[in-house]
């Protein structure tokens, strides 16, 4: 088994959970007297990348299909945190009526929803045919679909690039980082900027949080090798912000490599306090 992001051979167990089922496939009656599927949980380090990754045994359909169980609307919390970002980052952009934003993995429409009400035009995508329907309810226009470089192109080539792309809790789902981050620099206007968001692998060791690894997370994410990835398909981290959701996530803003746009002192300042903690050197990983 070779590394997803570069290639190299993984040799490192990070952690090993046995076998378990699928954690959002939850059982229909007819499907009681059946065998229950279940898959390896291990994840390994990559010692060149330091990207957390768990063993390849499933498509990303096998787990995210049309009866995915997880409407991101059920929390009163999510919802606040989602408005709440919303005003921020149209403050911050000046997004209006001229900009177009992109939500990827837009769920239900618990985000996108607040772009609507703002008269923001806007676009989820998003692969699950129910939470998709949701959204499509709410007058959301969305794109049925997984996403990665081949769609980003399309998009492209249809006028529909982003002033804004959208990634909340998606970016560590994905079996192919690097397809999806490619993709990202194909949809970004040149001016345009990424967020993303993700439980940050500092706080997964430092609070032994062992129960947050589940096959849908393919990746366990730190901020230098989201840095690394961005870096390898022409994009770059300009600003960081460090969250309480998810037991300690990251929001990292994302542009073009050339853009003009300063990277903020955030971003060295974090990559420092991850070195300083050993996210750079194995005995971190192998003593977890």
């Amino acid at each position: 088994m070779n590394c997803r992001h570069c290639s190299a051979p993984l040799q490192h167990v990070f952690l090993n959970l046995g076998f378990a089922p699928p954690s959002n496939a939850y059982l229909s009656e007819e499907d009681l007297q059946k065998p229950e599927r279940y898959f390896p949980l291990t994840l390994y380090v990559c010692e060149c990348c330091w990207l957390v990754q768990t063993e390849d045994f499933a498509q990303a359909d096998e787990l995210f299909s049309a009866d995915y169980a997880y409407f991101s609307s059920v929390s009163p919390a999510w919802l606040q945190h989602a408005a709440l970002y919303t005003r921020m980052i149209t403050a911050r952009l000046d997004l209006d009526r001229r900009s177009h934003v992109i939500e990827i993995a837009a769920n239900d429409g618990y985000l996108l929803r607040n772009f609507v009400a703002a008269g923001i035009p806007c676009l989820g995508i998003e692969p699950t045919a129910g939470t998709a329907a949701a959204a499509e309810s709410l007058g959301i226009p969305v794109l049925c679909e997984f996403f990665d470089k081949a769609l980003a192109e399309r998009l492209a080539a249809a006028g529909k690039q982003a002033d804004l792309i959208v990634g909340n809790n998606v970016y560590a789902h994905v079996p192919d980082i690097n397809d999806f981050t490619a993709g990202l620099k194909v949809l970004l206007k040149p001016r345009g900027a990424i967020t993303l968001e993700f439980p940050h692998l500092m706080r997964l060791i430092e609070q032994a949080q062992f129960d947050t690894a589940y096959h849908e997370h393919f990746s366990y994410l730190s901020l230098f090798t989201v840095s690394r990835i961005f870096a390898q398909a022409g994009l770059r981290v300009w600003n960081v912000e460090e969250l309480p959701t998810h037991g300690g996530s990251l929001r990292v803003y994302g542009c073009h490599a050339e853009d003009s746009r300063q990277t903020s002192t955030a971003v060295a300042s974090l990559l420092a306090e991850e070195k300083q903690r050993g996210l750079q050197a194995l005995p971190a990983y192998l003593e977890f």
